[in-house]
């Protein structure tokens, strides 16, 4: 049973309880937004489209236009998942890589095709019920009347334009002019104008997301890609689908926690739940160092694998089977041991993100996330569109034996990933914590703070968190007991305190009980959790 009374966090924030509907996400405009489309009449799904289109433009440090999304949604029985992730274009080749060892970060070359207005037409042509074009209308306003800029993003806004001010060639200009004031980043309390993104929004709303992929958006795309060092073409875009995926789970203590397949990383969680499943946390307290030390070793071990062999399974074989399969779980388990171990990938059997839930009152619920990768993307925007072009393809890897490898038409392996969970077969809600290689990590410390220490959704969110970085390398937020940290350290673990929070990612859950909607937000940033 969820202890909904306390908080036992330095937040001391209770969760947020409605009926009728919920919307959560990491900034407050967007999920008034949602809310406003919620109480308009409309259901989960155009609650979702109508937050994340306005994310595009009140928090666009961390996602766009230009980037990919994933979905899962609980229609009130069955749950489905879209994949919205771009492919590479049919012209970007291992040719043009000579002279890297790894994919470049800010550049043309690691731009994937977007997949975040496809994503929104087919969930709405699936799921919606309120006309396409009045769900964007918010995200409209705010672009076309500004929006004043909140203080996490305005952080996250001033290290992007000092990391970007190193960027030279024409490619990244547009940049500067659409996302600084003469080369300064707006500040909190400023109010920040985007008329270019407003445009593209009316043309995408009007199209019904045609005219990105088809139309004069895509023509733009091609010709600045033409004249800048790009290989994108309209081609590419036209050629741009998404896929309607089955979700994958594993059982974990009686609740089935849900992912998005391959080329997603949620199944990093799923392995390491597996794993984690043969102890027994109940006989350590949350904040404990045990139960520290069997989490991060269980998620080192199930994270490895992911690493190893997600890529495109459309494009190789991903053995999902085998790295769900609770046999290969116990075997990975043996190798857990009293002190910090060198994870290696096993040989199983074959067989800058923003994050979003929704619900309503019939039902429905929906876990979505859509981001650029490393905040605003490559760096390159598309003049006169405030399309900021994601760089996702930095995840491809050169090496020709990995499944990961850089080839065209191919999805890279993909960092967001949206979560669910499910009991007897009825919704009990959306997760997720969005943050690149802190996702699937995050997920499973969610659903431990959850289902072993029974944390209401806000104390879930506000507990303490770790961060696996590589072999026996981990960070602990700074508020994380020391005696925990010095603990870590006798097994072996190389453990660092962070003082800043940014790289442990920010969350968001709804549960449903009963008829009770319950909902939290990440304190680490600007979010909002909306009921009513």
């Amino acid at each position: 049973m969820l202890q909904f009374q306390t908080n036992p966090y330095s937040n001391q924030r209770l969760s947020s309880f409605g009926s009728r509907g919920a919307v959560c996400t990491s900034q407050t405009l967007a999920a008034q937004a949602g809310l406003a489309i919620l109480q308009k009449g409309g259901n989960a799904v155009d609650a979702a489209i109508a937050t994340a289109a306005c994310l595009t433009v009140v928090e666009p440090t961390s996602n766009g236009i230009g980037g990919d999304a994933f979905a899962l949604v609980w229609d009130g029985s069955k749950l489905h998942g879209l994949n919205a992730s771009g492919r590479s274009p049919q012209n970007l080749t291992k040719n043009l890589l000579e002279g890297h060892s790894t994919m470049p970060q800010r550049s043309w070359l690691s731009v994937t095709i977007p997949g975040v207005p496809s994503a929104w037409r087919d969930l709405h042509q699936k799921f919606g019920k309120l006309p396409f074009e009045e769900l964007l209308q918010s995200a409209i306003f705010y672009a076309e009347q500004g929006f004043i800029v909140p203080v996490t993003v305005a952080q996250n806004w001033a290290n992007a334009a000092q990391n970007y001010s190193k960027l030279e060639g024409v490619e990244y200009q547009p940049w500067f002019e659409t996302f600084t004031r003469n080369g300064r980043a707006p500040q909190a309390g400023e109010r920040f104008f985007m008329p270019d993104h407003a445009k593209t929004l009316r043309r995408i709303a009007a199209t019904y997301s045609q005219d990105f992929y088809s139309g004069e958006i895509a023509k733009a795309i091609e010709d600045f890609a033409a004249q800048t060092g790009g290989v994108i073409s309209r081609e590419d875009l036209k050629n741009h689908h998404n896929t309607w995926v089955d979700p994958i789970s594993t059982n974990y203590r009686g609740y089935d926690i849900w992912e998005i397949p391959p080329n997603g990383q949620g199944i990093a969680t799923l392995s390491a739940l597996n794993i984690l499943e043969g102890f027994d946390l109940s006989h350590h307290a949350r904040d404990c160092i045990e139960s520290y030390h069997l989490q991060i070793e269980s998620l080192k071990l199930g994270f490895t694998d992911a690493l190893a062999y997600v890529a495109d399974p459309t494009r190789v074989e991903v053995p999902i089977e085998g790295l769900l399969s609770k046999a290969y779980a116990d075997q990975r388990r043996a190798l857990i041991g009293e002190e910090a171990l060198l994870p290696m990938a096993g040989q199983p059997p074959k067989g800058g993100t923003v994050y979003l839930c929704t619900a309503d009152a019939d039902g429905m619920m929906v876990s979505y996330i859509q981001s650029n990768y490393a905040g605003f993307g490559s760096g390159i925007v598309i003049p006169k569109t405030g399309i900021a072009m994601q760089n996702r393809g930095a995840n491809f890897s050169l090496d020709p034996a990995h499944p990961n490898c850089l080839e065209p038409n191919k999805r890279p392996y993909h960092t967001i990933i949206p979560g669910f969970l499910t009991k007897d077969n009825q919704a009990v809600g959306p997760f997720g914590v969005m943050g690149g290689f802190m996702q699937p990590q995050g997920h499973l410390q969610m659903v431990v703070n959850t289902i072993d220490y029974a944390l209401h959704p806000q104390a879930a969110l506000d507990a303490p968190r770790w961060q696996w970085l590589e072999g026996r390398k981990i960070e602990l937020e700074s508020q994380t007991p020391r005696y925990i940290a010095e603990g870590l350290r006798q097994k072996k673990h190389q453990v660092s305190l962070q003082l800043e929070n940014g790289s442990f990612g920010r969350g968001q859950i709804i549960w449903r009980i009963g008829e009770a909607l319950i909902a939290g937000t990440e304190s680490r940033c600007d979010g909002a959790a909306l009921v009513f």
